[in-house]
């Protein structure tokens, strides 16, 4: 049986630099493929988009 008062293992902390590490290696990438990597993010963005709105509209006339 578990003890109610017994927390358990300790959970690690995240690491606070974490998030400013993987933003900066963003900005490299950004910066290292320049216009193409924003396209490709734009054009992924756009067929995720319709591929949900045909979603949608294939529900809405089934239903």
């Amino acid at each position: 049986m578990s003890d109610f008062f017994n927390p358990g293992p300790t959970v690690p902390r995240p690491d606070p630099y974490a998030h400013k590490a993987k933003h900066d290696a963003d900005a490299h990438k950004y910066h290292h493929k320049g216009i193409t990597g924003f396209w490709r993010q734009v054009t992924d963005l756009v067929i995720a988009v319709g591929v949900l709105a045909v979603i949608v509209g294939l529900c809405i006339w089934l239903f």
